[in-house]
C-alpha cells in the first residue's frame, strides 16, 4: 500500500531553533493572563515546592499532591522567585511538548505541515490558557507522555522507557506507560520488568520515605461524586473545552491514521483509565482530557490524511494500491 510518506510533496525541512521560538511565543501569548497562579491543587503543589526549599512544615503538605514530587522538585532547585520558576518550567514544558508533537507526526509520515498543526495543536487550546499557567504539574507529565510516544514511534524502547520513568515520578498514574511497553514486547521481559520494579520503587520511596507521615487519603468511587459531576456546569464547561480542539479531529483522523500511529490505540485506551477511575471518585475537569493530548493529537493531525492522498494521486477512495 502506498503510505502518505511516499506521495507527499518534499518540502523544506523543519526549521527547528524558529519553530520553538515560535511556540514558545504562542505559548507565553496564551499561558501570560494567569501566570502563575495558585488555587486548590496548585497551591498544593506550590507549597511542595516550597517544602522542599524548606520554608514551610510538611505540616502544611496536603496528600496526594506532594507524592508527585519531580516538577516542585526541580523548581525548588532552581534560583529565583519560586513562583515565577515553576510557571516558567510549565511554559517551557508546554514549548518542549508542541515540538515533540511536530516531530512525531514528522516520524508517522505527515508532511511538514501537518507536523507543525500537530505542535499547534497542543498549545492553541483551552488548557493552555487556563491550566497550563497555574503552577501545576500537568505539563511535565504531558511533556513525559510526549516524550515516551516519539520514542516509540521512533523504536527507541529505552528512551520511551526513561520518559516513562520520568512521568512516573512527575504523575504516579504513568507507570501505565511502563506497562504498556512490557505488555507489547516492546523491550524485554527481564529489562521491562527492571524498569517497572525501579518505577515503583521510587513511588513506594517517596510515600514511606521521603514525604512520610502525612494524613492517608483514599479514592473510592461514589454515586453522589459521579451525580454531583453531572450536574457541574463548570466542570463540564472545563472538559467540553479541553476537548473541543483535538477530540473531534482525532475521532475522524482515528481511522485513516498512517500504520505507524495504529499501536498507540492501545496505548491510548490504557492511559483513559485513570482519569475515567478519577471520574468516579473526585471532581473533575477538563485536564482530564488534556493530559490525553499527546496520544489524541497524532491521531487529529492525521484527520484529512486520506483525502490529500487521493487528490495527490487522482485515486478512487479504494484505488490506493
Amino acid at each position: 500500500m502506498t503510505s502518505p510518506r511516499d506521495l507527499s510533496v518534499p518540502d523544506q525541512p523543519l526549521r527547528w531553533p524558529v519553530l520553538f521560538f515560535m511556540f514558545s511565543l504562542l505559548a507565553l501569548t496564551l499561558m501570560v493572563w494567569r501566570w502563575g497562579g495558585t488555587i486548590e491543587d496548585s497551591q498544593a503543589y506550590f507549597d511542595t515546592a516550597r517544602w522542599f526549599r524548606g520554608e514551610v512544615g510538611i505540616e502544611t503538605l496536603r496528600a496526594p499532591f506532594p507524592y508527585r514530587t519531580l516538577v516542585p522538585a526541580l523548581a525548588a532547585a532552581l534560583p529565583g522567585d519560586l513562583r515565577q520558576v515553576f510557571a516558567g518550567l510549565n511554559w517551557l514544558f508546554m514549548t518542549a511538548s508542541a515540538c515533540l508533537m511536530t516531530a512525531t507526526a514528522l516520524r508517522a509520515g505527515m508532511d511538514g505541515k501537518r507536523a507543525t498543526g500537530a505542535g499547534v495543536l497542543m498549545l492553541f487550546a483551552l488548557p493552555t490558557f487556563w491550566y497550563a499557567p497555574y503552577l501545576l504539574v500537568d505539563p511535565g507529565s504531558i511533556l513525559a507522555r510526549s516524550a515516551f510516544v516519539l520514542a516509540v514511534l521512533s523504536g527507541q524502547p529505552w528512551l520511551a522507557a526513561l520518559a516513562g520513568l520520568a512521568g512516573t515520578a512527575v504523575r504516579e498514574e504513568n507507570i501505565l506507560l511502563l506497562v504498556w511497553l512490557l505488555a507489547t514486547r516492546r523491550i524485554g521481559l527481564a529489562s521491562g520488568l527492571a524498569v517497572l520494579a525501579a518505577a515503583g520503587a521510587w513511588l513506594v520511596a517517596v510515600r514511606f520515605w521521603l514525604i512520610a507521615g502525612l494524613p492517608s487519603y483514599t479514592w473510592e468511587p461514589s454515586w453522589w461524586t459521579v451525580n454531583h459531576a453531572l450536574h457541574d456546569v463548570r466542570s463540564l464547561l472545563s472538559i467540553a473545552g479541553a476537548a473541543l480542539t483535538v477530540v473531534p479531529a482525532a475521532i475522524m483522523g482515528w481511522r485513516h491514521a498512517p500504520a505507524a500511529l495504529k499501536p498507540l490505540r492501545s496505548l491510548l485506551v490504557l492511559m483513559a483509565l485513570p482519569p475515567l477511575y478519577a471520574a468516579l471518585c473526585v471532581r473533575v475537569e477538563g485536564r482530564i482530557v488534556w493530559g490525553l493530548y499527546p496520544f489524541l493529537i497524532p491521531f487529529a493531525a492525521a484527520y484529512g490524511l486520506d483525502k490529500a492522498v487521493r487528490r495527490k494521486t487522482g485515486a478512487s477512495p479504494g484505488g490506493l494500491a
